[in-house]
């Protein structure tokens, strides 16, 4: 009998803490962060990493919920040297794009750039303007 006090016990001790959304909210922003890791993040808040994954995937905005994708004038000019005189003749100029946005701001990357990475220098460009 007396052990099942002591279980009792051991089960009441490890009762579950329960988050706020605002806390949940907090620790999601905090693990995304630039240079953040999730899992000293979780650590750092004595919670299991997993749990702060599901919660930046709970909050993660769906697709479909996104802003829609916004269409902008492009220009194609067949010749590249009249397009950016500042590239040595000869230099490889395999798969780069230039995007020059309103204003006369010029973006030029090449294939090696990630989806994410141009996604937020368009962005950071957009707010500046």
């Amino acid at each position: 009998m007396a052990d099942e006090g002591f279980r009792g016990a051991t089960a009441r001790a490890r009762r579950r803490k329960s988050y706020t959304l605002e806390e949940k909210q907090r620790l999601v922003a905090e693990s995304c962060e630039p240079g953040a890791s999730v899992s000293l993040v979780a650590r750092r808040h004595d919670i299991n990493a997993n749990l702060l994954f599901t919660w930046r995937r709970q909050m993660r905005t769906p697709a479909s919920a996104a802003s829609p994708l916004e269409l902008i004038p492009v220009e194609v000019i067949s010749d590249v040297q009249a397009a950016s005189p500042s590239v040595a003749p000869g230099a490889e100029r395999c798969g780069v794009i230039e995007i020059v946005l309103i204003g006369g701001v010029r973006v030029r990357v090449d294939a090696e750039i990630s989806e994410a990475v141009l996604r937020r220098v368009l962005s950071a460009l957009k707010a500046a303007a």
